[in-house]
Parts: C-alpha cells; sequence; structure tokens
C-alpha cells in the first residue's frame, strides 16, 4: 500500500481536502498498475498482476484547491471479474483502461464500463478512458481515432498515455481532479439556486491531457 502525501501549495486552503474513489479498470496486462506506481512513485515497474486489488492514496492540488484520491487498482482477470464489482460501489471517479497494442484489450473496456454503468447511475462517475503503452506504436491495433470516437460516445474523458515514458499520466489523473471538482462546483452553485447551472451537463471537453 503506497500513501505518499503531497505538501499544502503556499497560500493554500489549510481544511483537509476532500477524498474521492476512483477505480482503474481493464483487462489483466493493460497496465493499470504501472499507471498507479507511475502516478504514485514516479516509478515504473514490470508488475504481475495485481490479485484482487490493491490500493493507493494520493493528495492532489488544483489551483488552491486540494482533494485526496483513494485509488483502487482493481485486478483485471476474468476470475476476479465478479469480485471487482464490489469496488465500483461509491466511486466517484474511473480510470478505464486498454491497451493500444490489443485490439482485444479495448473491446473488454467497453465491457467494462458496462459494468461499471450497471452498478452507478451514468453521469454520477467521472470516468475517463485511457489508451495506454504508446511505447507500443509500431504494434498499434486500435487508432487514437477509434479511442477519442468511443469516448465522445460515451460522454467520457479520453487520452493516450505510456506507463513506461511518463507520457500524459499524471495529466490523466489531474484531468479527473479538475472534473471533480468542477462538478462539484456546480453542484454547490445549484444549491444555492442558481438558474444557470444545469445537473446534467457533460464532462468538460477541454480536458488538457486529452489527444496524444
Amino acid at each position: 500500500m503506497a500513501q505518499p502525501e503531497g505538501t499544502l501549495p503556499p497560500g493554500g486552503p489549510l481544511d483537509s481536502p476532500r477524498v474521492f474513489k476512483l477505480v482503474l479498470l481493464g483487462s489483466g496486462s493493460v497496465g493499470k498498475s504501472s499507471l498507479a506506481f507511475r502516478y504514485i512513485r514516479n516509478e515504473f515497474r514490470s508488475i504481475l498482476p495485481t490479485v484482487g486489488c490493491a490500493f493507493f492514496t494520493k493528495v492532489v492540488h488544483v489551483g488552491t484547491a486540494s482533494l485526496k484520491f483513494e485509488i483502487w487498482d482493481t485486478a483485471g482477470q476474468e476470475k476476479y471479474h465478479s469480485v471487482c464489482h464490489l469496488y465500483f460501489r461509491g466511486a466517484h471517479a474511473a480510470l478505464l483502461v486498454y491497451d493500444i497494442s490489443s485490439k482485444e484489450s479495448f473491446l473488454r473496456a467497453q465491457q467494462w464500463l458496462r459494468d461499471l454503468e450497471s452498478e452507478i447511475l451514468p453521469g454520477d462517475v467521472v470516468v475517463m478512458l485511457v489508451g495506454n503503452k504508446t511505447d507500443l506504436d509500431e504494434e498499434r491495433q486500435v487508432t487514437v481515432q477509434e479511442g477519442k470516437e468511443f469516448a465522445d460516445s460515451k460522454g467520457l474523458l479520453f487520452t493516450e498515455a505510456s506507463a513506461k515514458l511518463n507520457h500524459q499520466v499524471t495529466e490523466a489523473f489531474q484531468a479527473v481532479a479538475q472534473e471533480l471538482l468542477r462538478r462539484e462546483e456546480r453542484v454547490a452553485q445549484t444549491q444555492k439556486g442558481d438558474p444557470q447551472v444545469l445537473l446534467n451537463e457533460g464532462p468538460h471537453k477541454q480536458a488538457k491531457c486529452c489527444g496524444r
């Protein structure tokens, strides 16, 4: 279990950061654990398949706001699939990961999304589709356009990344953090009676991490 805590930025808030549960979903060997280790520890490891679920925490700063991610790295093997559904409950966000060099993992990611939506109402969770392993671009089986089109059709954030090369990893988690805070602010405004705020507004399409 990794529990690194970020330092508070100068002039930042002194209150406890808000806690958000984030789950990593996808087939085995797509690099979910590698993404988590790169983000949490800035390390790359060739990791054995996760058994059950691994847990990490990290404090994230977005401007003067802070939040704490509780990151649940679920096992991708089929034999753990039914157990992983238990970790969907109470999730605020999800990284839906596939391997760009494996068409099968991309199709399986779509099934993982259906499984998530069967447990949680659509729109209640911030979901980012992540095409991992851009370092294997010569072996690519899923184009950027295919990933983006699927993400757009489901209202998901999207990026491609490489845990090995440390490409777009931090940016992916940061975009999810920004979207979570944006939605929280929108709900707070609605509770104050702001008629211009729409509860069903989809994810912010200008996330800087999107694209290659």
